[in-house]
């Protein structure tokens, strides 16, 4: 996979914006970048995520009362920690505070409980391109760029993770050329979720799933790109 950028992404929907976004802003520290309106009654809030980008999904319809996804916690690398500190945004969204270098996070770190670690290993290394960078307890580690993927065995991980529901939902990957990453993903076992789109003149997206149908959009964004052909 060719990048746009290095760090990966990370989105939750939220029926309560104004708390979340006070948690995220105030609480967390990130810097709030724009609102981008995505369709009628759904907006995405946008935040610098230490080069990653946090995306608040305000939802006005009621978000279904779905299973949790495999994503389980958002880890964020911080100078000066001495040791973890795990909170829950308003929607229960677990983060938790890091020091710089803990599981070999320097920014942010994405913890993934799966149901099989061997099967997963293939794919975000053959799918995706990503390199093992170790083992971890019960699981293995990925560098996507400088986000570490961290992959767990769960006895409670999702078989068929929806894209709609409370807490941590989707990763994006910012690549160039997203109808070419689309297939090489679906030609080595991903699975088809959203077949590549354009969104004006913002994005072409797409949407795959990994082996437990965690979603995972591909996003060639003209801002990064230059271009959507």
């Amino acid at each position: 996979m060719r990048p746009a950028k290095p760090p990966l992404d990370i989105g939750f929907a939220t029926n309560n914006a104004p708390a979340a976004l006070a948690f995220w802003q105030n609480r967390i520290g990130l810097p709030f970048d724009y609102t981008q309106p995505i369709r009628r009654g759904y907006k995405q809030h946008r935040h610098d995520l230490c080069g990653s980008v946090l995306k608040i999904n305000q939802l006005y319809e009621p978000i279904p009362n779905n299973p949790p996804s495999g994503y389980r916690e958002l880890l964020i690398a911080r100078e000066g920690i001495l040791a973890p500190s795990t909170l829950s945004d308003p929607d229960g969204n677990r983060v938790a505070l890091v020091p710089q270098g803990y599981l070999g996070i320097e920014r942010i770190g994405i913890r993934l409980g799966v149901r099989d670690v061997h099967e997963h290993r293939r794919f975000y290394t053959q799918a995706l391109g990503l390199r093992e960078v170790g083992p971890i307890s019960d699981g293995a580690a990925f560098l996507a760029g400088d986000t570490v993927l961290l992959v767990e065995a769960s006895a409670d991980a999702p078989h068929d993770a929806a894209f709609e529901g409370k807490g941590w939902r989707y990763i994006t990957f910012q690549v160039f050329e997203v109808d070419q990453e689309h297939a090489n993903v679906i030609a080595h076992g991903g699975r088809e979720a959203l077949a590549p789109e354009t969104l004006g003149s913002v994005a072409r997206v797409s949407m795959v799933r990994d082996p437990d149908g965690n979603w995972i959009e591909l996003s060639q964004r003209a801002s990064l790109t230059g271009s959507l052909d």
